[in-house]
């Protein structure tokens, strides 16, 4: 009998790579040699969509060229316009990404410049999700340009019609550099994979947003929201969650695959969560949640992933739940990227082999005779 594997390749090392530590003892989670902490409290997330796909932090001239290059690509294709219109209303937002990013593929094909393909998604995202978004929900065609130069803030713009407060713009902005970039998760070795083929960027990240769909990668996001929506006060999701694990339902947002005592993106995320629960008057929303969490630790020994208190930092801005794992993407894409560009460096077709464990061979019987 074969050596029982280990399910979903966990402890399989799958390859090299030089631009991120995750988990890993006396690093921890690091951008190409920089700690989450300090880009999270220090650099702008534009500062850290270079870091990953140039693979050096830019000059003060490097990020405004880089920023102005992105505000100029905003503008989606009047071809796109049209795909994004004939999207159902009851579509998932995720869809629409993962629709917006294949068709400006079929429009605009990469033709050897892998970098423009990449600032080119990162500036058209956002105006893909929110063009379908007002269109459906509000029977308006809005413009994707905005004046705002940092991403947080044209997202927000975007959502709203106006400029969005201080707080929030960084809020957003810090919750896009913690999804940035995570090594081998699900998607960007999706991404890679399809890479590793010869494929281009687009089929790459397409791929990739199609893992991100599912709801054991990406979308505890929304799942933690619709947790904590369920509870009133923290008295009763103190009851009601120690029933729910008592049923073994599981609880999203809680425990990672890679991190066994904490997650170190989530003090940071949770920080912003308090502070936006206390300026949107939502105080209650994060009690509630302190209280999950404290269940979750106490019952389970679990500790919240960054999914759950990115949940009430994005609730708080205003977002409806189900853009939350677009978000994810919008900021994700520049991991994707950098990883698509550092399998074509040194490419190898990936191809795993797999242990047989079906039947015997069999002869062939007439259909007669069956």
């Amino acid at each position: 009998m074969a050596e029982k594997k280990a399910g979903g390749l966990a402890g399989i090392v799958a390859g090299e790579t030089a631009i991120a530590t995750v988990g890993k003892a006396g690093l921890g989670l690091n951008y190409r040699g920089y700690s989450i902490y300090d880009l999270a409290e220090r650099a702008s997330f534009e500062e850290v969509a270079y870091l990953l796909i140039y693979s050096d932090l830019p000059t003060e001239a490097e990020l405004d060229e880089f920023q102005a290059r992105i505000t100029s690509k905003r503008e989606l294709p009047k071809s796109l316009l049209l795909v994004l219109e004939q999207i159902p209303a009851d579509a998932h937002p995720m869809d629409v990404l993962r629709t917006g990013c294949s068709a400006l593929g079929t429009l605009e094909q990469e033709n050897n410049n892998q970098y423009d393909v990449v600032e080119r998604l990162l500036a058209t995202f956002p105006g893909m999700l929110f063009y379908w978004h007002h269109y459906q929900q509000h029977h308006k065609k809005i413009k994707t340009q905005t004046a705002e130069t940092s991403l947080a803030g044209h997202i927000l713009y975007l959502l709203h019609g106006k400029a969005p407060e201080e707080d929030m713009r960084r809020a957003v902005d810090v919750s896009l550099t913690l999804y940035a970039e995570h090594e081998f998760n699900a998607s960007t070795f999706t991404g890679r994979i399809v890479a590793s083929t010869l494929s281009d960027m687009y089929s790459a990240v397409t791929a990739a947003i199609g893992a991100l769909r599912g709801p054991l990668h990406g979308g505890a996001n929304e799942k933690a929201m619709e947790l904590i929506e369920k509870f009133k006060t923290p008295a009763e999701a103190e009851k009601k969650l120690k029933d729910m694990l008592s049923n073994k339902e599981k609880i999203m947002g809680f425990g990672h695959r890679v991190y066994r005592e904490s997650d170190p993106r989530s003090n940071i995320i949770k920080t912003w969560a308090k502070k936006l629960a206390e300026k949107t008057q939502k105080e209650n929303l994060y009690s509630v949640a302190e209280c999950i969490e404290k269940v979750m630790w106490d019952e389970k020994h679990l500790f919240p992933n960054l999914d759950f208190y990115s949940a009430i930092v994005y609730h708080c801005c205003g977002f409806p739940t189900s853009m939350f794992t677009p978000l994810f993407v919008m900021s994700r894409i520049t991991g994707w990227a950098a990883h698509v560009v550092e399998q074509r460096e040194n490419n190898k077709l990936i191809r795993p082999g797999a242990d047989y464990v079906g039947p015997e061979q069999k002869d062939y019987v007439e259909i007669q005779s069956r």
